[in-house]
C-alpha cells in the first residue's frame, strides 16, 4: 500500500471513530503561550514552535554531527520549513487528518532540497513532531519520535502522549556500553558502534520513525482524539524541555501543567537549565547530557 492510500485509510478510520461528533466551520478559540531556548550560545536553535487559530506545532530537530556536509541548509532550516508547512496546512484545511498533513509537509520539504542535498543519508536533517488541534467538540493530537503532548484533564489527571520507540531502540543500541569505563578507547569504539546501529534503525520497521525525507513515516505517528468536555488545554514539549520530568525529576507531569498554567512555559525551561548547569558542574562522567535546545508550549482551549 502506497503512502497516500495508507493515509487515506487512516483518515477513514478517524472519521469512523468520530462519526457521532458534530464538526462545524467555527474555529475554537485557543490561547497559546510558547517559549524556546537554544542549548548552546552561538548555535542555531533547531527546535520550532508555532500556532495558528485552533492548532499548534512543535518540532525538535536532530542536530547530528556532520549534517552540514550532507545538507547545505542545516537542521534549523529543516524544522522551520517543516513547521511552517504544517501550520499552513492546518490553517487552510481544518478537516485535514494530522497524519496526512504531516506526510504532505514532509514531501514538500523533501522536494525543496532533494536536488541539492543528500536527503536519504541517515544523518540528513530530521525532526520529531508534536501537534494539537482543537475543534468544536474534540482535540486531535499527533506525536512522532520523542517529543510530548500532555493533555490537561483536571478530573482524571494528565494524559501523556508519547512515542516510546526511539527510547527503546536507543536502549538496545547502547547496551554495548554497559560495563565499559568512560574515556577509554574501548568505550569510544563501542559508542561509535552504538550510534551507527541507532542511525541504521531510523524509519525502519524494526526501529523508530521520525520526520525526514520519507512521507511514509507519518503513517507511524501516534495519533488520537479526545472530547473537549474533559480537557482544559494541552502542553507540547521537546525532549530538551521534558528533562524537567526525566531524567532530572524536578516535577511530575501534573506539576508541569500547573507551572505551565501559572508561570508559563519559560519557567519549565529555566528550571531545566538550572538542573543542566548543576549536573555539568558536579559530574565528571563523559556521558553527562549537554544542554539541549528546549521548547515548550501550553495551549488553553476556551
Amino acid at each position: 500500500m502506497d503512502v497516500r492510500a495508507r493515509l487515506q485509510s487512516i483518515a477513514e478510520a478517524t472519521r469512523a471513530r468520530t462519526a457521532g461528533i458534530r464538526i462545524t466551520d467555527r474555529v475554537l478559540k485557543m490561547r497559546a503561550a510558547m517559549a524556546s531556548s537554544p542549548g548552546q550560545v552561538g548555535k542555531p536553535n533547531e527546535d520550532f514552535v508555532g500556532a495558528v487559530p485552533g492548532a499548534a506545532v512543535l518540532l525538535d530537530g536532530a542536530g547530528i554531527p556532520g549534517t552540514e556536509a550532507i545538507c547545505r541548509h542545516g537542521v534549523a532550516w529543516y524544522t522551520h520549513r517543516l513547521g511552517a508547512s504544517l501550520l499552513g496546512r492546518l490553517s487552510r484545511d481544518r478537516g485535514l487528518d494530522l497524519a496526512m498533513a504531516l506526510a504532505e509537509s514532509i514531501e514538500q520539504v523533501a522536494r525543496e532540497h532533494r536536488g541539492t542535498c543528500d536527503i536519504t543519508n541517515p544523518s540528513s536533517p530530521q525532526s520529531t513532531v508534536a501537534m494539537i488541534r482543537f475543534d468544536e467538540d474534540r482535540a486531535d493530537f499527533l506525536v512522532l519520535a520523542d517529543s510530548f503532548v500532555v493533555l490537561d484533564q483536571p478530573e482524571t489527571g494528565p494524559h501523556v502522549v508519547a512515542d516510546p520507540r526511539e527510547i527503546a531502540v536507543r536502549r538496545e543500541c547502547s547496551a554495548v556500553l554497559h560495563g565499559l569505563p568512560g574515556g577509554t578507547p574501548e568505550y569510544d569504539r563501542a559508542r561509535l558502534s552504538a550510534i551507527e546501529a541507532l542511525r541504521a534503525r531510523r524509519n525502519q520497521p524494526d526501529g523508530y520513525w521520525i520526520a525526514k525525507e520519507d512521507p511514509h513515516a507519518a503513517t507511524h505517528a501516534v495519533t488520537g482524539s479526545i472530547s473537549l468536555a474533559s480537557l482544559v488545554g494541552a502542553a507540547l514539549l521537546s525532549n530538551g524541555a521534558s528533562r524537567i520530568v526525566d531524567p532530572y525529576g524536578l516535577a511530575t507531569w501534573p506539576a508541569v501543567l500547573e507551572l505551565m498554567r501559572t508561570s508559563g512555559p519559560s519557567e519549565i525551561i529555566q528550571r531545566v537549565r538550572g538542573a543542566e548547569d548543576a549536573a555539568l558542574s558536579a559530574d565528571t562522567q563523559p556521558d553527562v547530557r549537554p544542554p539541549d535546545d528546549a521548547t515548550a508550549a501550553y495551549c488553553e482551549a476556551g
